[in-house]
């Protein structure tokens, strides 16, 4: 670390308290919503950004790195070896924590299929996390997909998104529903889109096998998100398009990507680009227990997955069975892999993705206000330091 001159010198502890220091970064490029100023400088004044720093601040050199917002994820099962699907309560602030550590700074836990009333009962733990602001909320993926694109789904516990069952979960969640997948082809769909619209909850098309008239009538009924696109759906064809074509068309629609380099190749990647823009995509992990942890093997709800090289796999038929993804690694990829700006691929991480929850007025962008999340890169974009809610996490690292 390098400090500036008659700066006190920041700690290196795991989990240094900093909320009641004021800190100024300064010299990195800072990644702001208008674009990315070179040698600017950042004021955390306890766990908000603001714009004046007390001449007691602590002032940290960040010459040669970025800053940029914390990561924003909208779907994520698990990480650290622990599952949000079926861990304890322990077992998911593990995983929580696991993905923080990797700049994560708000994620929304998602549920896999499972029978109704232990998805209620899923519901009602994950909600009190949410509650205690470890979570950003519920997204249930599952029961309400179709069986001929289950993906790591178990088929024996699919069912029609019948609106009473939708109901159900979103109660069961006590206002803290954020996302609800669904085929939105199957009996009940569009109702159900309407209902979860009524309800401020998002619906998602995915898991579908739904052509491109189906697709534009749930896009019409209130549908705002495309959930893993290209993955679990009919492939883009040029005479039966399909519901690709008619998510990437639709300015309404936020398609989510998992950039990880097994589930796109990078040219599915930069077609998505190319038609939504960086305002419309928002980059995901769908991460199960395996990220950021290792190979072995684990359980996606009631099945069994092998992770080997990374790769996660349904036990018997192969079936890709979420990632083992962490946003930084997506955003490096993203940036020297697929050709993206600095610049958009923080809105595909942070910016998109907050302003689909509705947390835009507090999370997302460094803007004074906002909560102090941000993350410190090297000039690899290789992660050096993760501050949430003024707190650092991680680092920083910048020695």
């Amino acid at each position: 670390m390098r400090l500036r001159r008659g700066a006190r010198p920041a700690t290196h502890n795991p989990h240094p308290a900093t909320s009641g220091t004021p800190t100024v970064l300064a010299g990195a490029t800072v990644v702001l919503p208008t674009g990315a100023v070179r040698d600017g400088r950042l004021v955390i004044d306890g766990t908000r950004i603001t714009t004046t720093a007390p001449e007691d601040a602590t002032v940290i050199d960040v010459t040669d790195h970025y800053v940029i917002p914390g990561f924003v994820d909208l779907h994520n099962h698990g990480g650290g070896g622990a599952s949000f699907t079926s861990g304890t309560v322990d077992d998911i602030l593990k995983g929580v924590h696991t993905h923080r550590l990797h700049g994560t700074t708000t994620l929304v836990a998602s549920t896999v299929t499972g029978d109704m009333d232990f998805l209620t009962r899923r519901a009602g733990l994950l909600s009190e996390l949410a509650e205690q602001g470890e979570i950003a909320g519920v997204h249930f993926e599952g029961p309400f997909i179709s069986p001929c694109r289950k993906g790591a789904h178990s088929e024996a516990l699919l069912r029609d998104p019948h609106p009473a069952d939708v109901r159900k979960l979103i109660d069961a969640a006590r206002g803290q529903a954020r996302m609800l997948t669904l085929a939105t082809e199957l009996p009940g769909g569009l109702d159900s889109v309407r209902l979860l619209a009524d309800h401020g909850v998002i619906a998602a098309i995915g898991h579908t096998d739904a052509t491109y008239e189906q697709t534009v009538e749930a896009i019409d009924a209130g549908a705002t998100v495309a959930t893993h696109l290209f993955n679990a759906m009919p492939p883009l064809g040029h005479r039966s398009p399909g519901p690709i074509a008619a998510l990437l068309e639709d300015d309404r629609i936020t398609v989510e990507l998992i950039n990880d380099g097994t589930h796109l190749h990078p040219a599915a990647l930069r077609l998505a680009f190319h038609h939504a823009g960086a305002d419309r995509v928002a980059f995901i992990t769908d991460a199960m227990d395996a990220a950021g942890f290792g190979d072995g093997r684990y359980w996606l709800g009631p099945l069994e997955v092998e992770v080997a090289d990374g790769v996660a796999r349904l036990v018997g038929d192969g079936a890709i069975a979420g990632s083992t993804l962490t946003l930084d690694r997506a955003f490096k990829r993203a940036v020297t892999v697929d050709g993206l700006s600095v610049e958009d691929a923080v809105r595909a991480l942070s910016a998109t993705p907050a302003r689909l929850l509705g947390l835009d007025d507090t999370i997302g962008s460094l803007e004074p206000g906002k909560h102090a999340d941000l993350l410190i890169l090297d000039s690899a974009y290789d992660l050096k330091g993760v501050m949430r809610r003024g707190e650092w996490l991680v680092g920083p690292q910048l020695g």
